[in-house]
């Protein structure tokens, strides 16, 4: 057997869709915008990006899209237990650096927080289970999140369920299979919406199976559009789609969103996955892309632990509106550039030193 051969297959990557990168990073900002603004103003109808979560279900799109692209044509040849090693690889170093940081806000909050009232076996065993990717939602001073030390988690938590059912199941049906399953999902995310009057949960236990639902039929569409090769050429650019992806995050809130949230996440951010995977990227903003796609991770994995921070903050000190403005400006800053140390200083490097001891094992 020829090893080098091996060794190229497993780890070989092919070249990224640079404006659907640029896209993930704009998504990432909104999350981390409308968590500051979600502490501010608790009524989402004066929300400005109330609608920001649903750039959750843009990543889950954009993350079946993009692993239909790089394993459908190679899966089979490396193998189920690498590629899930690879998927550890990628995702698993931000959980356990955002269980970190949420554990040390959690006990070091200077502006409040309750940690006396857990005890030293709770506080554990939740920091634990969040390493892991364990629910465990046990800590009303975090709002009974499943993943208490870093709510983000349950996202990860259900990119890890689809990454497994790729791994066995959906890689290998048929694109009339992959359609009827992206079907029912439909109909389950409608049902949720319909229920619950919006597109909202997941993160939380009672909300635990609209999570399912949400991943479900994002994941599956994005493998849909990749598989059906719905690319469409177009001359909208980086800045054209971003805009089109950022008007999303800002529709209104009110009474119609358990119709105009899954039109959004039905055929809307598919859309935009089609349109940002055939447009042409103009060469100035090439860098740009790269970099808002490699901090969007780092960014919504590490940013939730300041959130927690700013909210007892705000709760306790009631900062005006300009004031108010101030701090989430310069936090975005600050939380952008926390992001990039992490992953320059941490991600980065334990990647390489994993995919480094993998190379060498298979060769």
């Amino acid at each position: 057997m020829d090893t080098s051969k091996t060794t190229t297959t497993v780890l070989q990557t092919k070249q990224h869709f640079e404006i659907l990168d640029g896209l993930r990073g704009i998504a990432a900002l909104a999350v981390v915008v409308f968590h500051f603004m979600e502490w501010a103003y608790t009524d989402f109808s004066t929300n400005f990006i109330a609608h920001g979560f649903l750039a959750v279900d843009f990543f889950f799109c954009l993350s079946g899209f993009v692993i239909g692209y790089a394993y459908d044509d190679r899966i089979a040849k490396i193998g189920i237990l690498e590629f899930l090693k690879s998927r550890i690889i990628r995702l698993h170093p931000l959980v356990i650096a955002g269980s970190v940081l949420g554990l040390l806000a959690f006990l070091f909050d200077p502006f409040g927080g309750h940690p006396e009232l857990y005890s030293a076996a709770r506080i554990f065993l939740t920091f634990i289970c969040s390493v892991l990717l364990i629910p465990f939602p046990v800590i009303e001073d975090r709002g009974f999140n499943l993943f208490s030390f870093n709510a983000p988690s349950w996202s990860l938590f259900w990119e890890y369920i689809a990454n497994i059912a790729y791994a066995f199941v959906l890689y290998r049906i048929r694109r009339s299979i992959l359609i009827l399953l992206t079907f029912i999902a439909a109909l389950a995310l409608c049902f949720v919406a319909y229920r619950s009057g919006n597109l909202l949960g997941g993160w939380s236990g009672p909300t635990f199976w609209d999570g399912c639902a949400r991943i479900s039929y994002s994941f599956l569409a994005g493998l849909l559009v990749y598989r059906s090769n719905w690319i469409i050429k177009n001359k909208l650019g980086f800045p054209g789609i971003s805009i089109l992806l950022f008007l999303a995050f800002l529709m209104p809130f009110g009474k119609w969103n358990w119709i105009s949230e899954p039109i959004l996440v039905l055929f809307y951010f598919p859309l935009l996955i089609a349109l940002g995977a055939g447009a042409t990227l103009t060469p100035g903003l090439k860098k740009s892309c790269t970099f808002s796609g490699k901090i969007s991770y780092p960014l919504y994995m590490t940013h939730y632990a300041v959130l927690w921070m700013f909210g007892n903050y705000y709760t306790s000190h009631k900062p005006g509106s300009m004031q108010l403005s101030f701090i989430i400006i310069a936090g975005l800053v600050l939380l952008v550039g926390a992001a990039y140390l992490v992953m320059v200083l941490y991600d980065i490097p334990v990647r390489k030193y994993f995919n480094d001891k993998r190379k060498a094992r298979l060769s």
